[in-house]
């Protein structure tokens, strides 16, 4: 994976997650979508983000992904810190500003549907399987370079249609910080920025045995 100017990437970085957390979390605070609407919004706002800034910034627009990169000898970990701040910024500011334009109303804010350790355990497998196909798509020289934003799109449709009802689908740290911070709701929190993390550092390592990343 080559090295990318540190700069641009951040502001793509933030850029990336920006558009993801606004028109993901956005379809949820319009309040007329479907589920089905809902996954298929964060599904479509990480694909077009990937086609936009992938070559800019080599399109993580996610903490856990950062640092599964880093785990999986990817990515520079001197880097994974202005990243994570750079996801974390995209994601507030485009909390923010649903806030600003819609008023009161939901965020998209992720709450277990019932325990925090059943939301840990869909987390970690959500972004477990997010995870795989983006390391194979970005890393494996076998796989079809040209389908990975379809194909990681897809994975994040999936995730959500799946396990929205019960964890909220997050699979992204920064997904799920900048709406708890807009609204003022940090209940649970704790599960979203540890999960993903767990999943996605499990998923490089897995791929690694397989003998292809």
């Amino acid at each position: 994976m080559r090295e990318l100017s540190l700069g641009p990437a951040l502001l793509g970085e933030a850029l990336g997650t920006f558009i993801l957390v606004f028109a993901g979390c956005g379809a949820i605070a319009v309040g007329t979508l479907p589920p089905t609407g809902i996954a298929a919004a964060f599904g479509l706002a990480i694909m077009v983000a990937i086609y936009a800034l992938g070559h800019v910034s080599g399109a993580h627009f996610n903490p856990a992904v950062t640092a599964a990169f880093a785990a999986g000898r990817h990515f520079p970990i001197e880097r994974v810190l202005p990243y994570w701040g750079a996801q974390g910024c995209g994601a507030i500011a485009a909390a923010g500003l649903l806030r600003l334009s819609l008023g009161s109303g939901p965020l998209g804010v992720t709450r277990p549907a019932h325990s925090d350790l059943q939301a840990f355990a869909w987390e970690t497998v959500l972004t477990f399987i997010l995870m795989l196909v983006i390391v194979a798509v970005a890393t494996d020289t076998r796989a079809i370079g040209q389908a990975a934003a379809i194909a990681i799109g897809g994975a994040v449709a999936l995730g959500s249609l799946v396990g929205g009802p019960i964890s909220g689908a997050s699979m992204n740290p920064a997904r799920s910080i900048g709406p708890a911070i807009i609204a003022g709701d940090l209940s649970s929190l704790w599960v979203y920025l540890t999960a993903p993390f767990v999943g996605a550092v499990l998923a490089v390592l897995l791929y690694r045995r397989l003998g292809t990343a």
